[in-house]
């Protein structure tokens, strides 16, 4: 029975594209059996990585509505409007759950989360199993913390709306200080010494108590990852973070993603050809720091997944079109000035007929 009949709640931070619903895809492809809740916190207007979740098929409940996804913002600046009231609705359903897994958004800062499981109403129903911060292993072993960390920190910098920027570095600490358990994702990528500069990177930013585990496409043991225990809520307030330091005494400050905006983009079917050159055009002239979302190839019974951040992109076939969905290509574009018809001009006319 778990302690205190309290829900075990975990949570998965870290930067765009460092692996997060990937991990959270094994974890629901290897449950066997258990009931999980999945809040997706989605930063954009589709909620692509809800539905590559649904995609496996696992949920709280067989109706399919175990996937709840935010779709406003990251969960530290929409908590008091949407996170709490998508809680009790879970506390309320707390006999057909067994664990609920939380995947921020990639610029989330984990504190603030963790905080809002010390609310009564929650306290009493939930406690946080730990919060798992993944890190995108040949970044951090190439001396970043995230594909294209020059451009995000350069858009942050040159906002001028912003009160307060953190700069990467800080952010990827206060991410890391909030860990009970750090993913190191993409580690099939790196060889031994890619592996000792990482190793040494990592050292000055984990305590002693905070375990880390090489990880390639998301395959965690899930006794590592679930039933850790930590009941991090209980200690949030003595972890320091730079974001702490920076805002002490001020109640109204920005978080440093608030100039990120999102972009959706739908197509009809085109050639995988077609569809991944523009794309890597998109990627390589504008500014845009992640991609993802879903797309139709004519001839192709199963549906294209595609997935991007800085220069990388990866795409795969998940499943079968549905005979009641329209074969349409749906994109997110994460970045900061974009606009619809720039996007759409990188695909050729030609190619976007059905």
């Amino acid at each position: 029975m778990r302690a205190l009949d309290k829900i075990p709640t975990t949570i998965v931070t870290g930067f765009l594209g460092s692996g997060k619903t990937t991990l959270l895809r094994h974890v629901l492809g290897n449950a066997g059996g258990l009931r999980i809740a999945v809040i997706v916190n989605e930063f954009g207007e589709l909620g692509i990585d809800g539905e590559l979740l649904r995609g496996c098929g696992l949920g709280c409940e067989e109706d399919g509505e175990g996937v709840i996804e935010l779709a406003n913002g990251c969960l530290c600046c929409t908590v008091q409007e949407e996170f709490f009231p998508v809680m009790r609705e879970l506390v309320a359903r707390r006999d057909r759950i067994d664990h609920i897994l939380i995947e921020t958004s990639g610029l989330a800062l984990p504190k603030p989360l963790v905080q809002a499981f010390q609310w009564p109403e929650i306290k009493s129903a939930c406690t946080v199993d730990a919060v798992v911060t993944v890190v995108d292993g040949p970044a951090v072993a190439s001396g970043l913390f995230a594909a294209d960390p020059q451009a995000v920190d350069a858009a942050r910098r040159a906002d001028p709306n912003l009160d307060h920027q953190v700069s990467l570095r800080e952010l990827f600490d206060d991410q890391l200080s909030c860990a009970d358990l750090v993913i190191v994702s993409k580690t099939d990528l790196l060889d031994d010494e890619d592996r000792r500069r990482l190793g040494a990177r990592l050292a000055p930013h984990l305590p002693e108590s905070v375990k880390r585990v090489d990880s390639a496409h998301g395959q965690v043991p899930l006794e590592l990852l679930l039933g850790v225990g930590a009941a991090a809520e209980e200690g949030i307030d003595q972890r320091h973070t730079h974001h702490d330091a920076h805002h002490e005494g001020d109640d109204h400050h920005h978080h440093a993603h608030d100039h990120f905006a999102s972009l959706s983009l739908e197509l009809p079917p085109m050639a995988v050809e077609a569809l991944e050159a523009g794309v890597r055009r998109i990627l390589a002239e504008q500014p845009v720091y992640r991609v993802k979302g879903f797309a139709a190839v004519p001839g192709k019974p199963m549906r294209l997944v595609l997935q991007g951040v800085g220069r990388r992109l990866d795409r795969y076939y998940d499943r079968r079109w549905r005979a009641d969905e329209p074969r349409i290509t749906r994109l997110v574009f994460i970045g900061q000035g974009l606009d619809t018809e720039s996007l759409r001009a990188c695909f050729p006319v030609e190619e976007t007929i059905a």
